[in-house]
């Protein structure tokens, strides 16, 4: 990797259990297997609905379900349905955050990897990922330790840290998922990084490819 590309950062900012995230996940993708050389790309977690304690009624169950829908037909990518069939679920994307940020700490290298396997547990298996046992599991099925797992999730520093994430979205003025933002990095201690958004919403990589290509070669 050259110097200059160590000065070019992308910041993901998603949720897990955002539905255009999941759709955006293909994107995400061949981001990181083309330009994995030329770029950083950094997960900061938004908290999409953090904190909500509300069991999902007819009419949220309805409203999502027409997201879900949205998303199926623009990407492409799976859904199960059966999801809403449920009678007594909780739609609080904290702990998922939370569990993004454990990894982060315990094995950052497979960050990207778990928030991928979160969307595609939460919405194409019908897994309950606001489940502390099936987040510990499929933490562990990418090699974390299962006790450090447990031990970081549950503690107030992985607390915090999850609302750093929510507070570094909503400084970078992030208003939904998915948030794509273009970092130059200072290379100096009398410069500051840049920032930009690259893409905000649902968009393919075909539609990105030349953003990024104008981005990396500026």
């Amino acid at each position: 990797m050259n110097e200059a590309s160590l000065s070019k950062e992308l910041i993901f900012v998603a949720d897990p259990m955002c539905s255009w995230c999941w759709g955006f996940a293909p994107a995400i993708s061949a981001i990181r297997n083309k330009y994995a050389e030329r770029l950083t790309l950094q997960l900061v977690v938004g908290g999409l609905r953090a904190g909500n304690d509300k069991i999902m009624d007819e009419e949220a169950k309805g409203y999502i379900r027409h997201h879900w829908e949205e998303v199926n037909k623009a990407t492409g990518q799976p859904f199960d349905f059966t999801f809403f069939d449920r009678d007594d679920f909780t739609y609080d994307t904290e702990p998922a955050c939370r569990a993004c940020v454990t990894v982060r700490g315990l094995k950052p290298d497979a960050t990207l990897n778990y928030l991928e396997l979160l969307h595609k547990s939460f919405y194409a298996n019908n897994q309950d990922i606001t489940d502390i046992s099936v987040l510990a599991s499929l933490a562990t099925s990418l090699g974390v330790d299962a006790t450090q797992f447990a031990e970081v999730f549950a503690s107030d520093e992985a607390r915090a840290a999850t609302h750093d994430d929510f507070q570094v979205a909503r400084n970078l003025g992030v208003t939904g998922f998915p948030t794509v933002v273009a970092v130059d990095k200072a290379t100096d201690a009398d410069s500051e990084n840049q920032y930009a958004y690259l893409n905000a919403g649902y968009r393919p990589f075909e539609a990105l490819e030349p953003l990024l290509e104008e981005w990396l070669a500026s």
